[in-house]
């Protein structure tokens, strides 16, 4: 029977454990303020994470390790190292360099680390169908090897009908990897890798040998690879919003038709795809691919494409540096298109001088959600865009998804990038930019299509949202940063 010593002696040990978990507690928030304070991108979010890990360091630190732990150093470093610059083209195919494009976009090259290459023929590739009939068609023809990377791989009909394609052509001697995203594609099952793996195909995922993003599975939301690529034989190229998954060909009931766009690149600006390919597998795995250009690099176009790999692995946010850019040389139409809309002060404040100077600035929206909580923060700042004077769209013809953006006639982008802080600095992404004219008039009848499936949005609606809605928005928006 315990007395009342024991009572007391049990108190103290468990007080001098407590008081143990506590130290390690601050010991590890101040580990994590310093690690903020050196790695800060904008102060407004560093000043928030300080606060928190001050004030209330036990639920923060727990946080600030899911959401807010960058580790991207080495990927950096092995970047470096592959020297992307110098890769995807050898000496003797220089020529293929479109030296005049490049000196008119420098800032879409710095960030890009590669230039502008001609040669290629674009196919642009509308809805689900489309895209993966060609995408599909490509698999079927490949000769050598094939890369394959989304966010999203399910396994259901979309799934299973790529993964059975795949098998067959490794059967028939073709390498294939295949990358996917540990968060995006959470419900993939160990039996569809099993299978893929038991047919000689190499397979992981993007944080496969980094223990410490892996820790805490699902909840490891940041930092995510959201790249869509698809290369066959470093010939043709296959990049969009498009993930693998049936509702992407408008076969969920709730959403409906899915509206999305991707490209197929064929030409040289496929290698810079690959390249990006290479860099994301040798951080998955740790295995440097080996670099394949084909024996010829055969023109079969006359288009130039400059390929851009962002990510948290950039030294600045490089993405928005290039769309800021981008806006600020708009001189009379800039279309944006993305299913999500959360863009932070740099960005907003270009939208706005667009719109000053005369600039015909629409942004086009799903009229539907599939994230509540982020189509709550992008109502809001859509909402700040009509009043200053910004047209804003909802598609209602299903759900919206593509991204895709026109400014003037001079330049059209498509890729996995939402125009929101998540895709601008915390996701790895893929952007596409065409100048070529061809291209440009074939993004522009795409659009006014879309634009056709669409209502406005005028300020009578945005004034008379109920007061709770309103209230629900603002509160979302104050989560822009990460979302």
């Amino acid at each position: 029977m315990f007395g009342i010593d024991d009572i007391l002696r049990a108190i103290v040990a468990d007080l001098h454990l407590v008081a143990l978990i506590m130290g390690a507690i601050y010991l590890l928030a101040i580990v994590c303020a310093v690690r903020e304070i050196l790695n800060s991108r904008t102060s407004q979010g560093s000043i928030a994470w300080l606060l928190s890990l001050l004030l209330l360091p036990i639920p923060t630190v727990l946080l600030y390790l899911v959401f807010g732990w960058k580790l991207f150093d080495d990927y950096a470093t092995d970047r470096m190292q592959n020297g992307r610059a110098n890769r995807p083209l050898r000496a003797r195919d220089l020529a293929l360099v479109d030296g005049e494009t490049d000196a008119k976009w420098p800032v879409q090259v710095n960030v890009s680390e590669l230039p502008f290459l001609k040669g290629n023929e674009v196919e642009l590739l509308i809805d689900g169908q489309a895209t993966f009939d060609s995408i599909f068609a490509g698999i079927e023809a490949a000769k050598e090897y094939l890369l394959v990377q989304f966010y999203i791989i399910r396994d259901d009909r979309l799934g299973q009908e790529l993964a059975e394609r795949l098998i067959a052509k490794a059967r028939q001697g073709v390498s294939i990897f295949m990358l996917y995203d540990d968060v995006g594609s959470t419900g993939m099952p160990k039996r569809y890798r099993h299978e893929l793996r038991e047919a000689g195909i190499k397979i992981s995922s993007f944080n496969h040998r980094h223990r410490f993003l892996r820790l805490f599975g699902a909840t490891r939301i940041n930092y995510r690879n959201h790249r869509k690529i698809v290369v066959a034989d470093g010939h043709h190229a296959w990049v969009g919003g498009h993930n693998v998954g049936v509702e992407y060909l408008g076969e969920d009931p709730k959403l409906g038709h899915w509206r999305d766009t991707h490209v197929r690149v064929s030409g040289p600006a496929a290698l810079g795809c690959a390249l990006l390919f290479r860099e994301d597998w040798e951080w998955a795995t740790g295995e440097r691919l080996p670099n394949r250009p084909p024996r010829e690099l055969t023109s079969f176009g006359d288009q130039s494409v400059l390929v851009m790999g962002s990510g948290p692995a950039d030294k600045l946010e490089e993405c928005a540096i290039a769309f800021t850019d981008l806006i600020g040389r708009a001189r009379k139409r800039l279309w944006i298109v993305s299913p999500y809309f959360v863009p932070d002060t740099d960005i907003r404040t270009a939208l706005f001088a667009a719109r000053l100077r005369g600039v015909d600035v629409r942004i086009m929206l799903p009229d539907n959600p599939d994230h509540a909580l982020v189509w709550l923060a992008s109502m809001a700042h859509a909402d700040s865009m009509v009043q200053h004077n910004i047209d804003v769209y909802r598609y209602t013809d299903g759900f919206l998804h593509q991204k895709v953006v026109l400014m003037d006639d001079e330049m059209a982008t498509i890729g996995s990038v939402n125009f929101d802080n998540r895709s601008f600095a915390i996701n790895f992404e893929i952007t596409l930019w065409f100048t070529d004219k061809t291209t440009i008039s074939d993004v522009e009848t795409m659009l006014v299509q879309d634009f056709e499936a669409c209502r406005q949005v005028g300020r009578a609606e945005v004034e008379s949202r109920p007061w709770a809605l309103y209230l629900a928005t603002q509160a979302a928006r104050l989560l822009s940063p990460v979302l």
